[in-house]
């Protein structure tokens, strides 16, 4: 049974397939440092679940964390 939308193009071609690793295989170093480098990135905001009354509301405070935490990661490397 097909879902496609009548909007949507047809995909033309498939270049490469994904391989699936087995399991218990632990992953690569190449893996392995990737996800260290996400783990070591922060994005300064607060942890929780934040309520707004106004779209301009969220993106005040979004802006203001993002702020901080250029000026902190600017102090840093000096």
């Amino acid at each position: 049974m097909s879902f496609k939308r009548p909007d949507q193009q047809p995909i033309a071609r498939t270049v490469g397939r994904r391989t699936q690793v087995p399991l218990g295989t632990p992953p690569s170093r190449e893996a392995r440092a990737a996800a260290a480098a996400w783990a070591e990135r922060l994005t300064r905001v607060p942890k929780g679940v934040f309520r707004y009354a106004s779209h301009e509301e969220m993106a005040a405070d979004r802006e203001r964390w993002t702020t901080q935490a250029m000026v902190e990661t600017r102090r840093r490397r000096g």
